[in-house]
């Protein structure tokens, strides 16, 4: 593994060094402390200058897209750049869906991606991606999942193309930025100092807009005469860190707060005003909710059909103002800017009293109201699983949820720790996000980080358990094996008749397996709640991963709404776990089955 080292390779003021120190020194001076990626032949440079310069963690993943990942989940924790590295050809490719990811979900990400030798760009060179003489350029591969792609083709050139790129990945909208870095421009001698640049800053820090004037004086003017307020709150207030802003205006607009799937942690869960998780994965009260209120106010989220699923026709009879960069994907009042300063400025124009929301049933799960029946001994539910994660969760744990049944499951039954983030990369939404997430997380912040993911998930990336124990990062596994892709198949038999059985796999003890390969590791299986509480407990004492898993039912139905709304509308339960009916609901049989994809 790399490590830093204990003494670090000293840049000169003056002189000249490779041009690979240079980087990896102005990398360090913008706060970076690890870089995630994996090594080969034309990426490899860097790696020795992180090492030799020593400030920085190198941490070599299994697969590039858990490198991106990593550093997407570095990025989350810290509210950092994340960085990753990776060589040229497949390596590269390999970026492309986590920088998506990124892209998608606004995480600030730099890609420092390697490429061959200038002098052998057009001339067959091995995994030439120049767009010379045939072959493919990488700039336009890049180019749409990224906020910046410049490819280095001159040594002095990257003195300006670095602040730039960081810069452009921390500004709003955020998301990745891409250098394109030759071997031999990697390996370049350059003259110190740059430009003038050792003297200044390397980032120069964007300047954040201010909400617009007539904008704040309607959005202020709309919720002042509002008597009852829903605010649905999203992840742009963890990216801005504006939980207490988001909390005061809360306080004085007496409001109750919702959370879309994705930002469960950036309001108190247990909090009396909490109304519960809004969308597709959520909790009835936000409609009830939702249809009670004068004003629905939307903090950092523009609502994507994820968290607006089966608020459609509530949210058209309601007046919305939003509040966050980009506009919202619903009509109302917009108001951009900079996070934090509109909510300090709408809050300013409020009392400062602070108002009891009204009342309301609160995030009340959507569960059966008589224990599931189990499909076999040694098999959880995912409600008692979920219970015995909570059970065991520290109020100052990450918790990173994977796609799927699994992941619905957790998104609508397990409260956000207090203290550390929840996170779900519905971007994109691929499946095995998590696995390089929580390492990146654990390791940026050295807390204990849950990974949350079904087996699917596992047989993608699960394999960045290995670079958990070679880092010795505090991660826990906990894996939902229901040997089958149980989303897919659910979706197969509710709405295609059950007709073929494509996504349900033969058993695999996947728990063994972990355990086989890693010796060291406290990998275990739990067959009930009491056994994976315990295993989760042993799991928190130590200071290194620890691997869990647990066997579900494919065909249990998740709180995952276009599931039970087709349930609701047709009485389907054949070969199902029953699923609480939502047909009492006042909006059920007017908007019929909710289709997200």
């Amino acid at each position: 593994m790399t490590a830093m080292t204990d003494t670090a390779l000293e840049i000169p003021e003056e002189g000249t060094v490779r041009l690979v120190d240079y980087l990896a020194a102005e990398l360090t001076r913008a706060g970076v402390t690890h870089m995630f990626g994996v090594g080969g032949a034309n990426i490899e440079d860097l790696y020795d200058a992180v090492h030799r310069v020593g400030t920085i963690r190198g941490v070599v993943a299994k697969h590039e897209f858990s490198a991106v990942t990593m550093a997407d989940g570095y990025a989350r924790a810290t509210r950092r750049l994340g960085v990753v590295a990776a060589t040229s050809g497949g390596g590269a490719m390999n970026l492309v869906p986590g920088l998506a990811e990124a892209y998608a979900s606004r995480v600030p990400v730099l890609a420092l991606v390697g490429q061959p030798p200038t002098g052998q760009e057009g001339l067959g060179a091995f995994q030439d991606s120049s767009g010379r003489a045939g072959s493919f350029d990488a700039r336009e591969v890049f180019t749409p999942v990224s906020r910046f792609c410049a490819r280095v083709d001159e040594p002095d050139s990257l003195a300006e193309l670095l602040p730039r790129a960081i810069a452009a990945a921390q500004a709003d909208p955020k998301g990745p930025a891409v250098l394109l870095l030759p071997k031999d421009v990697q390996q370049a001698q350059v003259e110190l100092p740059v430009r003038g640049v050792r003297s200044a800053p390397v980032v120069p820090m964007p300047t954040a807009s201010k909400p617009g004037l007539e904008a704040l004086d309607a959005a202020s003017a709309a919720l002042r005469g509002a008597s009852r307020v829903l605010v649905i709150a999203g992840e742009g207030v963890a990216a801005a860190d504006a939980r207490a802003e988001l909390s005061e205006l809360a306080r004085r607009l007496g409001a109750w707060v919702a959370v879309t799937p994705d930002a469960k942690d950036v309001f108190d869960n247990r909090a009396i005003r909490f109304a519960g998780v809004a969308g597709v994965m959520g909790h009835t009260n936000v409609e009830d909710c939702l249809r009670r209120a004068d004003v629905c106010l939307l903090v950092g989220t523009r609502l994507p059909l994820l968290a607006r699923g089966g608020l459609d026709q509530a949210l058209a009879a309601t007046p919305v103002v939003c509040i966050d960069p980009e506009p919202p994907f619903v009509a109302g009042i917009a108001l951009g800017g900079n996070l934090r300063d509109a909510l300090r400025a709408v809050a300013d124009r409020l009392p400062s009293r602070p108002l009891p929301c009204p009342e309301h049933a609160g995030p009340l799960p959507t569960l059966p109201p008589t224990p599931v029946p189990q499909a076999g001994a040694g098999t959880l539910s995912y409600a008692e699983a979920v219970a015995a994660v909570e059970a065991a969760l520290p109020q100052d744990a990450h918790v990173f949820v994977d796609a799927g049944n699994a992941g619905a499951s957790a998104v609508h039954l397990l409260p956000a720790p207090r203290h550390g983030r929840f996170v779900v990369a519905v971007g994109m939404g691929g499946m095995g996000y998590t696995f390089g997430a929580g390492i990146g997380a654990a390791l940026a912040t050295g807390r204990r980080t849950y990974v949350l993911a079904g087996d699917g998930a596992f047989f993608m990336h699960g394999m960045e358990v290995h670079t958990a124990a070679e880092y010795d990062a505090p991660v826990t596994f906990v894996i939902f094996n229901n040997n089958a892709h149980a989303m897919c198949a659910v979706r197969e038999e509710l709405i295609q008749g059950g007709v073929r059985n494509d996504d349900l796999f033969a058993r695999t003890d996947i728990a063994a397996g972990v355990a086989a390969a890693f010796p060291a590791l406290d990998a275990s299986w739990a067959g009930d709640g009491a056994q994976l509480r315990r295993a989760l407990l042993r799991g928190n004492a130590g200071s290194g991963p620890a691997f869990v898993a647990l066997d579900c039912d494919a065909r249990e139905i998740p709180p995952f709404l276009p599931f039970l709304s087709i349930t609701a509308s047709t009485g389907h339960t054949a070969s199902t776990k029953n699923a609480e009916s939502t047909e009492s609901e006042e909006s059920s049989d007017e908007r019929g089955p909710v289709h997200v994809g």
